[in-house]
């Protein structure tokens, strides 16, 4: 968990600087300028990344084969509580990146308000989750935070002014922390040989939902203009959550049914006394 909060924190205040030193590339040196100054530093941190990291064995050994990585994805999504948290790290989150894909339209000139706003709201909210709250309530916190990144953006429907978009974005960036306490409850529910397939299948999933949520918002835009289509995903992120809560307390009643059943049988079992011996061979002799 700690790593994985580091690891955001990390992005967002990258993310943060590069919109600035972006941005004073391209009014200094023009975009060609600033692709040429960003493709430079990839091959920098690629040579870093390379050299730099220390060699670790792998988690499994012999070779890999579709074959088995069928297998693996399918003992993922043969358990309901990995389905639930899959579909839960998928569809709020990708929703509200579809809806970031329409700053450029909405904000013009001024789109690097929203999107260092955006930034700088997630690192907030990875720092203050990942670092400060406690395993308990960590656990309760994913839906709510999920609602968070929501909501805001259906202030977006009265087209506020880039400032105050900015700040509204901000708000609900925080809820991305929400994936820091989903992936948590996920890793403790993958068994031990699956946890980098499942980490791998919740990631490029997670990367999937938001590509798709994108041109769906982005076509929705065509139509509706950029405000609404922001609206109208947030809106149907809410939605989500509501789904994955409502399938969430489905599965609660019904693991409590189940307990509650048991228990019931195991008293009954209880309290019929059980025969001696000498009368169970008694009875089972008269009944021949």
């Amino acid at each position: 968990m700690l790593g994985r909060s580091v690891l955001n924190m990390s992005v967002g205040v990258m993310q943060i600087v590069g919109y600035a030193v972006g941005g004073a590339l391209i009014a200094t040196a023009g975009p060609g300028g600033a692709f040429a100054v960003a493709a430079a530093t990839s091959l920098v941190a690629a040579v870093l990344t390379r050299a730099g990291l220390p060699r670790r064995p792998p988690r499994a050994t012999g070779r890999a084969s579709l074959a088995a990585t069928w297998h693996g994805n399918r003992r993922l999504f043969g358990v309901p509580m990995l389905r639930r948290l899959l579909l839960a790290q998928r569809l709020p989150n990708g929703l509200i990146v579809g809806a970031e894909a329409m700053f450029v339209p909405y904000a013009g000139q001024r789109v690097g308000l929203l999107f260092t706003s955006a930034a700088a709201g997630m690192l907030a909210g990875d720092l203050v989750v990942g670092r400060w709250i406690g395993p308990a309530v960590r656990a309760r916190l994913g839906l709510p935070l999920y609602v968070l990144l929501a909501v805001p953006y259906l202030a977006f429907a009265l087209r506020p002014s880039p400032v105050v978009a900015a700040g509204l974005v901000a708000v609900a960036s925080i809820g991305y922390a929400a994936t820091l306490t989903l992936q948590e409850r996920f890793v403790a529910a993958l068994p031990g040989d699956l946890v980098g397939q499942g980490l791998g299948v919740a990631q490029s999933g997670m990367l999937t939902g938001q590509a798709l949520a994108a041109t769906a918002v982005g076509t929705l835009a065509e139509n509706t203009g950029a405000a609404s289509a922001i609206a109208l995903a947030a809106v149907a992120a809410v939605a989500a959550v509501a789904a994955v809560a409502a399938v969430a307390a489905v599965a609660a009643v019904a693991a409590v049914a189940a307990v509650a059943a048991l228990g019931a049988t195991l008293a009954v079992c209880r309290s019929v006394p059980s025969r001696p011996a000498g009368e169970e061979q008694s009875a089972s002799l008269t009944a021949r």
